[in-house]
C-alpha cells in the first residue's frame, strides 16, 4: 500500500505545481510590479551607450566624407545608342531604368 501512495503522490505533486503556477501567473497579471525609476547604474549605461553611438556616427561621417569622391555617379552620356537587338515577341520597349534609389514601378499583371 505504501508503494501505491508513493506512486500516486507524483501526479498529485505535478498537478499541484501546475495549479500554483497558473494562480501565480494570474496574480502577477492582475498586480504588475511598479515601474523602476531607473537605477544609477542603468542610467549611466544608457548614457555611455548614447555617447558610443555619437562617436560611431562621427567615425562613419568622417569615413564617408573622406571616400565621397570614390562614390560619385558618372554623368549619363548625352545620346545613348539604340539597342541593336530586336525586342522579343510580346515585349514593349520602355525608357531606361531610373537611377534614383526609390521603389521601382510594379510589373504589369499577366493575363490568361
Amino acid at each position: 500500500m505504501g508503494d501505491a501512495l508513493l506512486a500516486l503522490s507524483i501526479p498529485v505533486l505535478v498537478f499541484a505545481c501546475g495549479i500554483y503556477a497558473a494562480c501565480e501567473s494570474w496574480w502577477r497579471r492582475r498586480r504588475p510590479a511598479p515601474p523602476c525609476p531607473g537605477r544609477p547604474g542603468h542610467r549611466a549605461a544608457r548614457q555611455a551607450e548614447s555617447a558610443m553611438l555619437v562617436d560611431a556616427e562621427d567615425v562613419v561621417d568622417t569615413a564617408f566624407a573622406g571616400l565621397d569622391g570614390l562614390y560619385d555617379t558618372p554623368e549619363a552620356p548625352a545620346a545613348e545608342a539604340p539597342d541593336p537587338r530586336p525586342p522579343a515577341a510580346d515585349v514593349r520597349r520602355r525608357a531606361a531604368a531610373s537611377r534614383d534609389s526609390g521603389r521601382s514601378a510594379p510589373a504589369p499583371r499577366r493575363r490568361g
